[in-house]
């Protein structure tokens, strides 16, 4: 039976990849963009299959109208990915106001107001799948993307709450953390800050040269999987992340257990009368 697709940056880059895979295999899919015009080979390819919806996800209204529009369009709402964002290069005193509240109203707030807006119809029905597109980024941070790590990570702090606020409504959050890949999102996908020049040594001393990018094809088959699995994952890493992220948090775990005794202390004497509710 078709399932229905809502997809957030379907103009390139994972977004694409994920509509068409869907659409190859007899899925229905509301595609979304900033502008439809690249969505024009998509209705071309797959007729009526394909909803192109142009959408500003930073709009609350808007984002909740063209969720409204695709279950209405197709009957039901089934898988929402929120994939739509950018990257903002730059140090954090680099950072102006602009930027950073740019970054999160994108990369956080435009998957929170999609989410908030397909959360009733998934209620309603008792089922549905949100993916949240948050990246390898979204669990560990690298020198000049604290913008970008910032809204990453608030995303998948809501999302693990949100995830067990739906479970009773047979509804599955998923973050889907891509490591590096071959798109354009290091040209096209990022936006830079104006320089200070106090940090060109830092600049100078960070070396992604090592970074093995994957290809974005081979993520087609992996997100049909997660979608289609009966007990999908609350986090799963596409690309080779798991050693250095298993790496990162071991020291983690040392440097807590390492400092233990000093956190102990800052507990003090527990009055046992003592209880803290929270309605």
């Amino acid at each position: 039976m078709a399932k229905t697709w809502f997809i957030t940056g379907t103009s390139k880059g994972f977004g694409r990849e994920w509509a068409e895979a869907a659409l190859d295999r007899g899925d229905n899919v509301a595609a979304t963009a900033r502008h439809t015009e690249p969505l024009r080979p998509l209705t071309e390819r797959y007729g009526a299959a394909v909803l192109p919806i142009q959408l500003d996800v930073t709009d609350r209204a808007t984002a909740f109208a063209a969720v409204q529009q695709s279950a209405g369009h197709f009957g039901s709402l089934d898988i929402v990915i929120n994939n739509a964002g950018y990257g903002q290069l730059g140090m954090v005193e680099e950072l102006s106001e602009e930027e950073i509240r740019a970054q999160l109203e994108t990369n956080f707030f435009g998957a929170l107001w999609v989410t908030q807006a397909a959360l009733p119809i998934m209620r309603e029905q008792g089922s549905g799948r949100i993916l949240q597109v948050t990246s390898e980024g979204g669990i560990r941070a690298f020198p000049q993307f604290g913008a970008y790590h910032a809204s990453k990570w608030a995303l998948e702090g809501l999302s693990e709450s949100l995830s067990q606020e739906v479970a009773q409504f047979g509804i599955h959050i998923t973050c889907v953390e891509p490591g590096p890949y071959s798109t354009d999102w290091g040209s096209a996908g990022l936006r830079r800050s104006e320089q200070n020049p106090g940090y060109e040594a830092v600049r100078k001393g960070i070396d992604r040269s090592s970074w093995q990018r994957g290809d974005p094809r081979a993520t087609r088959s992996a997100i049909l999987k997660v979608v289609d699995a009966e007990r999908p994952p609350l986090r799963i890493l596409f690309g080779k992340s798991l050693g250095p992220v298993t790496e990162e948090y071991q020291q983690r775990l040392a440097t807590w257990t390492e400092w233990e005794p000093v956190s102990l202390e800052a507990f003090g004497d527990p009055d046992p009368g003592s209880v803290t509710t929270i309605a």
